[in-house]
């Protein structure tokens, strides 16, 4: 087997009482007919193209909503804050979540103890709709809280929809992080498609047991999408094998590569979520100087609150390394790969009567493949051995089924 060099990221995220949620308002998410905001009390800011202070009338979000989310209760309203995400921002405190703002004037970090508002201190950071480039050490500060265990939710618009006159809209902005960074090109195996499409599509992936779909407990099912004005995905396996599908656009294969309006992928020990439309987050409420719609809870038949809170659930739920996980699914185990962590020698164990089993392949922390191999089905157990010798996070695939493994 081929050996590998892989250095670890030093920082780890720890999150200790409830799971911290940040939103972003550091890249003019509330430049021009936007919101993107859980709460402002303030509407002082102009983006021109970036953030003056008390020269304008756009939202101003603080870092802490008001009031205070320890007054929510299950029967709040989500006027309780004013945001064009508010909707969203009550319903997972509702959910035992605690829900932050990056103010305009705070700074995107990663491993800086001096910086508060450092993204370790988040599980899951959420950046809807961005209109300002990420400069070089935010990229590298947001992929190594990814590959490190954060969960980054990626939200676009359609392509020209620069809401802030600096030339860049949320597509270009997102594949600008993607595709010229210090870390590695393309870690999340997804890019932005440079489309603006309209439509309701009930196109979804066949994926019975994914969370992002149907809730972390099973119940909370996504039958639907609403796209005003979006982009859609193109997923490319060869960089980040674990990146899929969950929604399509109408027309398209619901297992392919092209034309994805929800996708997903694991890196490191993180996760990441994308989503080409901000309209499924507007709740129609937030500044009122702008024109705002209810896309959260109106549009697709209530399918976007539903979709909106599951990701974020997949996305702050904790990838355990100590068994190994299938990161997406809560059906029985198929297989089982001990011990976990490792000194570098794996046992293989495959339940028998897995009928579909005919590879096994396994992937370094960068997306690259290092072992490959074919197996047969079989009624009996199968059972193999796996020898790594470098340290470092790997997943392992039977079939398209993950695991994490570590060698320590």
């Amino acid at each position: 087997m081929k050996k590998l060099l892989i250095c670890f990221l030093g920082y780890v995220s720890i999150c200790c009482g409830q799971t911290k949620i940040l939103f972003d308002a550091t890249k003019a998410e509330t430049a021009g007919n936007a919101d993107w905001v859980i709460d402002a009390d303030q509407h002082n800011l102009d983006w021109n193209p970036g953030a003056i202070l008390n020269a304008g009338n756009e939202s101003n979000a603080q870092a802490i909503p008001t009031p205070s989310q320890t007054s929510i209760t299950a029967s709040s309203a989500e006027t309780l804050w004013e945001g064009a995400l508010s909707n969203w921002g009550v319903d997972l405190v509702k959910k035992g979540y605690q829900v932050q703002s990056l103010a305009y004037n705070q700074q995107i970090t990663y491993g800086n103890t001096s910086n508060s508002k450092d993204l370790s201190n988040y599980k899951v950071f959420v950046v809807c709709e961005p209109n300002i480039l990420y400069t070089a050490s935010e990229k590298t500060a947001l992929i190594n809280f990814v590959f490190n265990g954060g969960g980054l939710f990626m939200i676009s618009d359609h392509d020209q929809s620069d809401r802030n006159g600096d030339g860049q809209d949320s597509p270009h902005i997102w594949n600008d992080l993607m595709q010229s960074n210090s870390v590695q090109t393309n870690p999340f195996g997804m890019t932005f498609d440079y489309v603006n499409i309209s439509q309701t599509s009930n196109n979804i992936a066949n994926l019975p047991n994914d969370t992002i779909l149907h809730g972390i407990s099973g119940n909370n099912a996504v039958s639907e999408i609403m796209y005003s004005n979006g982009t859609t995905l193109t997923l490319n396996n060869s960089q980040n094998p674990s990146a899929k599908g969950i929604i399509y656009k109408s027309g398209s294969s619901n297992s392919g590569t092209l034309n994805c309006m929800v996708a997903r992928a694991n890196y490191g020990l993180g996760k990441v979520a994308a989503l080409g439309d901000s309209s499924p987050c507007d709740d129609g409420t937030g500044d009122s100087n702008d024109v705002l719609y209810n896309g959260y809870t109106q549009d697709a038949n209530g399918n976007h609150q539903k979709l909106l809170v599951n990701i974020v659930e997949w996305l702050a739920a904790s990838n355990n390394t100590t068994t190994g996980i299938k990161n997406d699914v809560f059906e029985p185990e198929s297989f089982i790969i001990y011990p976990n962590p490792s000194n570098g020698r794996f046992e293989l164990y495959i339940l028998p009567n897995q009928s579909n089993v005919n590879a096994i392949s396994v992937y370094n922390a960068m997306g690259q493949i290092s072992y490959k191999c074919s197996i047969p089905a079989s009624s009996e157990p199968i059972r193999t051995s796996l020898e790594l010798d470098a340290k470092g996070i790997y997943t392992l695939f039977v079939n398209d089924v993950p695991k994490r493994i570590v060698v320590k």
